[in-house]
């Protein structure tokens, strides 16, 4: 257990490809089913996300492969007296974490086949097919983010639970997608390398989509608080006091203020949400934030001598360097291969 706070980095950084994956699919089958015709200038870029998924799949196979390092609470599993719920059976979760992947990826890919055909095939059986597929990726994501929410960061302390932790966790995953989203908008825009370019009238859109998700999330994160504090139920609150008030109280605070206090104190005024530099600059905030939310969440499940402040050490700044590197390397083969952008 020495070494969870490094392993929690690692941690950190998958969640963070594997929701960047998810959310352009999810991105593109929200606006389709909304039918926000904004859409077709920006569906394609975000579904090039999708290619982070081998990324997210072999951080995930890490993951899973080192045991007591990423799930804290496999250490005493086996101790006289300790019983754990059927949910911690390590074996179920490694394959409920396996299959559940395959099938989110395929069920992604096929809504990625499906919009292709749909630009291609303008008959009312390729439209119908593409829509039915794009009904089921709000479900799959739902269902998914949840389990990966319970294994990855509720249970790894035994015993605590949150009933809205669910949703409190893919919610803040797809307001993270957005900001980032809009940062690699804002930075492709500018460089002038897009075959296809969109109106800027699109920054003002996401930054709406932005403003609501972080008034969303901000309902999220107080409303399980609330409930234990108000409930007066200290073997939920213990999970809370030890993150807000002992080892990583700066962090919780620092992410609260990069995720609500600064994005909707920008973004509720007009002029804001039609400058794209300032838009991009709430992206950057609610993106870092996101990052010291999950590694809080994650390694502040143990007892504080357990964990470290990260990137205080070489691990954290070289796997997290090396995992965003081939996510970087991934995305411009991906663009290139599919035309998206001009070669140099």
């Amino acid at each position: 257990m020495e070494d969870f706070g490094s392993w929690s980095v690692l941690t950190t950084n998958f969640l963070i490809i594997l929701y960047i994956a998810l959310g352009g699919v999810t991105f593109s089958s929200v606006l389709h089913l909304c039918n926000g015709q904004w859409r077709f200038q920006v569906r394609k870029l975000a579904c090039s996300f999708a290619a982070l998924f081998p990324i997210a799949g072999v951080l995930l196979l890490i993951l899973l492969a080192n045991g007591e390092a990423t799930f804290q609470w496999l250490e005493g599993a086996h101790d006289e007296g300790v019983h754990l719920s059927g949910w911690h059976n390590y074996s179920f979760l490694v394959w409920r974490e396996i299959l559940g992947f395959v099938a989110v990826v395929t069920l992604y890919g096929l809504f990625i086949k499906y919009q292709h055909q749909s630009d291609i095939d303008k008959s009312y059986k390729a439209q119908r097919r593409f829509r039915n597929i794009a009904l089921l990726i709000p479900f799959a994501y739902f269902s998914y983010g949840s389990m990966v929410a319970w294994d990855f960061e509720m249970t790894m302390m035994p015993g605590w639970h949150s009933a809205s932790y669910g949703v409190y966790h893919f919610q803040s995953g797809f307001h993270m997608f957005l900001a980032f989203f809009t940062i690699f908008l804002y930075f492709i825009y500018r460089s002038g390398k897009l075959v296809e370019t969109f109106q800027p009238y699109i920054f003002n859109y996401m930054a709406q989509f932005m403003l609501g998700m972080t008034i969303l999330w901000t309902y999220f994160y107080f409303t399980q608080y609330l409930i234990m504090w108000y409930g007066r139920i200290p073997e939920e609150m213990h999970r809370f006091n030890g993150m807000m008030l002992e080892g990583f109280g700066p962090l919780w605070w620092t992410f609260l203020g990069l995720k609500f206090v600064f994005p909707f104190v920008t973004l509720i005024f007009t002029g804001n949400r039609h400058n794209p530099t300032i838009i991009t600059m709430v992206a950057f905030s609610i993106v870092l934030g996101y990052w010291i939310e999950r590694y809080t969440w994650i390694a502040g499940s143990v007892d504080s001598q357990y964990y470290h402040y990260p990137m205080t050490s070489m691990f954290d700044i070289v796997v997290t360097l090396a995992v965003f590197g081939a996510a970087w390397w991934g995305m411009q083969k991906t663009l290139n291969r599919f035309g998206l952008i001009r070669s140099e």
